[in-house]
């Protein structure tokens, strides 16, 4: 095979023109990887409250719906049936209010991968903006460099120009944070976004998670006047039921921008499978597993705040969600290497934007074992 160093290097390959990753900032869990090293080795072994990724199991309704459909040979479609599209708009209308039909809805390959590809496929690029809240989920900026766009962060939606603006990310119940926007700011959000034209997409996939605060959908006609042009929402599965490893999520709104998306998608082939199609019509049809999942996290949720605030944390926001957003009001990553020395592993609050460099997010979804193991060393060193 020929050397020969004047030839232009493969796509991909240090030195070629232009790669992809170079648009990216670096993968932020990397960074991580030290500190997981040393809470590893404490005599009583890792509690990790970094990712914030599901540990129960999955419910049985919909093991045994998954069961029943995994003999489909042939190719799924990337709308999915109607059943499915049925069961998202009246899950949408019993538990968040919204009048919504299923052609105005799109299951989708677990939310991160909309997320970080909804820019793309609507078209945007080079001299658009994307705007997300100052302190955020990383995909949001990760979304805006695939394409090309600009990234911006805001406080209020008032800081943003109108006139470059194409899409505004909004995020009730936040995360990192917990925070929870009520009807009159996502009102705001909307009227802004209509004024100018953007599109606001709402990422909602906490919603069903409220514990001092009742979380609101963009959806619901006290926010958007049952009029649903120019907005989506964005749910999943992953935390409610225990799924992310099925990647079950769905998106709905504008069922002129849902079209759009679905024939872009169609061509991708970004297909949800069918034997997890019909999980999800499972999982929606169920109240009962969500409540059980509920107090499960509930009762991790007061454990570990309680230690926390006893070990000189303070808590800020988390009025909802699967985290506690706590500070000890010094940098971000003293307080991770402290804790990783007590086995315990959290999350860097600069992961989500500069303004968290003095907090950390820290998720409850470990076990109940692992939780008390966590709270018996916060306890015993405060």
């Amino acid at each position: 095979m020929s050397n020969d160093s004047t030839r232009a290097p493969f796509p991909g390959h240090p030195g070629a023109a232009r790669r992809v990753s170079d648009l990216l900032p670096a993968f932020p869990w990397d960074k991580l990887e030290p500190y997981k090293k040393t809470a590893l080795a404490h005599p009583g072994g890792l509690c990790d409250f970094s990712v914030g990724t599901p540990v129960d199991p999955v419910p049985e309704v919909i093991q045994k719906a998954l069961a029943a459909h995994t003999d489909t040979p042939g190719y799924p479609t990337v709308w999915g049936p109607l059943e499915l599209r049925e069961a998202i708009a009246g899950w949408l209308h019993r538990r968040v209010g919204a009048g919504i039909g299923p052609q105005a809805v799109l299951p989708t390959v677990g939310s991160k991968e909309l997320v970080a590809w909804l820019p793309t496929q609507l078209g945007l690029g080079p001299g658009d903006q994307v705007a997300y809240p100052r302190l955020a989920y990383p995909t949001y900026e990760v979304g805006a460099r695939l394409c090309g766009a600009e990234p911006v962060e805001y406080d209020s939606v008032d800081e943003l120009d109108g006139s470059r603006v194409r899409l505004i990310w909004v995020n009730s119940p936040s995360n990192p944070t917990g925070r929870v926007l009520d009807a009159d700011e996502l009102r705001r959000a909307v009227a802004w976004a209509r004024e100018h034209r953007a599109l606001l997409v709402s990422d909602e996939c906490y919603l069903e998670l409220g514990w001092e605060a009742d979380p609101v959908s963009v959806l619901h006609p006290e926010v958007c006047g049952a009029d649903h042009e120019g907005l989506l929402a964005v749910h999943s599965l992953s935390k409610r039921s225990n799924l992310a490893g099925y990647r079950a999520s769905f998106v709905a709104g504008d069922p002129v921008v849902v079209r759009e998306l679905l024939e872009v998608r169609k061509h991708g082939g970004m297909i949800v499978p069918a034997p997890v199609q019909a999980a999800t019509v499972a999982a929606l049809a169920d109240d009962a597993h969500v409540a059980e999942q509920r107090e499960r996290y509930a009762a991790r949720r007061s454990a570990l705040r309680a230690a926390l605030e006893a070990y000189g944390f303070r808590i800020e926001h988390s009025e909802a969600s699967l985290y506690l957003w706590a500070t000890q009001d010094r940098p971000c990553w003293e307080t991770v290497a402290e804790l990783s020395r007590l086995g315990i592993l959290v999350a860097p609050g600069d992961f989500y934007g500069p303004a968290g460099e003095r907090f950390v997010r820290v998720a409850f979804t470990a076990t109940d074992e692992r939780v008390a193991a966590a709270v018996e060393r916060l306890t015993a060193a405060s």
